[in-house]
């Protein structure tokens, strides 16, 4: 793992409206960035120096370097 300076993740809409929330990173947790996923879309999401954690509500298959999950299982 690259640490917080480039690990990327694949979010595959599999529902409309499913939301995805970038979170900062600090001593303070907050909402930086939201995106709204329509079925059958994809974003390509990007670990930063400022983006820690990122939220995904909704169906989805997100492809991660340690493997895939699925929000349905």
């Amino acid at each position: 793992m690259q640490g917080n300076n480039g690990d990327y993740i694949v979010i595959k809409a599999k529902e409309n409206g499913v939301n995805v929330i970038g979170l900062t990173r600090g001593k303070d947790t907050r909402f930086h960035h939201s995106e709204k996923l329509d079925k059958g879309e994809v974003m390509i999401a990007q670990f930063t120096e400022h983006t820690s954690a990122i939220k995904i509500r909704g169906k989805a298959v997100i492809i991660t370097p340690f493997g895939q999950v699925d929000t349905e299982e």
